[in-house]
């Protein structure tokens, strides 16, 4: 029988049961709902951490009512108790994923796809100098944290799956994806995942899937990442999700897409570790949101090399000076300067007046 979390009591629940069924606890903390169409409500209690049970009498309210991420359990009534063996391969949380390095650069990344709600919430684990882990399929969230301790504490990424799987019950309905700080990497398949399900690894990055049209979605985003060398870790995984999609993707659709990708320091500000944190949590086109957002995280994190900056002469200055003035920032060049970059949130991509980086300089001029 599948579980869920019954809200935040940390105990798991069966997806269904016979109503008054001890397995699942009602109390007067539960909201107990007949039917899904007060989604506000649902929205309300998921927030607050309370466990959401709904009853239902058919199978349709069933598979309704457990598409909701929201909802603990169904209960269906003792007449309707064949429910209970429900086939419910069409929710099992179908997914492909990527996991990679790139040594040189010291970055670590994940980058997911999926017909399940917030894909990003769930999958991806990375730490800079350790490695990048993909938990998946029906899957197991400790995978993350846990397989992030061992990595740290020295074993490589096929002995993390070892050792992961081997402590897990469940380990035959689980995916994961794992490489280690020294570019290793190893993918495990769990044999009652849904087919098409299945992975492939190679030096800095396995790449797995499950609920899949056919191999070709695994064989697209280890093609892709071999091809594309050269290209920055976050621009090689996001075409790996293109690429993966273009060969089929999950064969039950689109929903949501996210790309992490880490490295010491090469956050914002020099202060932080996460270089890209971008989820697409509920979309028709996941992917292709992803890649627009990534777009924009560029324009305003993104780094020119130092060659590429203008430099500041003198027509340039007034030119600076006048557009800044037009917009209200007046006074001191620097100051006005800096003052727009960071109503603009392009604080990052300044350093002074003497030489402009061309994407800010750009910017301005479009204003």
């Amino acid at each position: 029988m599948r579980e869920r979390w019954f809200g935040a009591a940390g105990l798991r629940v069966p997806e269904i049961a016979v109503e008054g069924d001890p397995a699942v606890p009602v109390d007067e903390q539960t909201l107990v709902l007949d039917g899904i169409a007060d989604t506000g409500a649902l929205r309300a209690a998921h927030d607050e951490g309370r466990a959401v049970v709904v009853r239902a009498a058919t199978a349709e309210e069933v598979l309704a009512a457990l598409r909701r991420p929201e909802v603990a359990s169904v209960l269906v009534p003792e007449s309707a108790r064949e429910l209970l063996d429900l086939d419910l391969v069409e929710l099992t949380y179908g997914t492909y994923s990527i996991v990679a390095c790139d040594p040189d650069a010291g970055q670590w990344g994940v980058a997911t796809q999926s017909k399940f709600l917030a894909v990003g919430s769930l999958v991806p684990w990375a730490e800079p100098g350790v490695g990048a882990i993909a938990t998946q399929a029906y899957a197991n969230p400790r995978y993350g944290p846990d397989g992030l301790a061992l990595l740290r504490d020295g074993l490589s990424a096929e002995e993390v799956v070892e050792r992961l799987t081997a402590a897990d019950e469940g380990r035959d309905h689980r995916q994961l994806g794992v490489v280690d700080g020294r570019g290793g990497s190893a993918t495990f398949t769990g044999r009652s995942c849904y087919a098409w399900a299945g992975g492939r690894a190679g030096q800095c990055y396995a790449a797995q899937g499950n609920i899949l049209v056919s191999e070709e979605t695994v064989a697209a985003l280890a093609a892709a990442f071999e091809a594309a060398v050269g290209k920055s870790l976050a621009e090689r995984l996001l075409e790996c999700l293109a690429a993966a999609q273009a060969a089929g993707g999950d064969r039950r659709g689109q929903q949501s897409a996210a790309l992490l990708v880490v490295e010491k320091e090469g956050g914002y500000a020099g202060l932080w570790d996460v270089v890209v944190d971008l989820r697409v949590d509920d979309h028709s086109k996941p992917v292709e949101e992803l890649t627009r957002l990534y777009g924009l995280h560029q324009a305003i994190f993104g780094k020119t090399p130092a060659e590429e900056w203008i430099t500041v002469d003198g027509e340039l200055a007034a030119e600076l000076r006048e557009r800044l003035a037009r917009l209200g920032y007046d006074g001191d060049l620097e100051e006005a300067f800096a003052a727009w970059a960071g109503n603009e949130n392009l604080e990052e991509r300044i350093d002074g007046v003497e030489r402009v980086d061309p994407v800010v300089l750009g910017e301005l001029r479009a204003r």
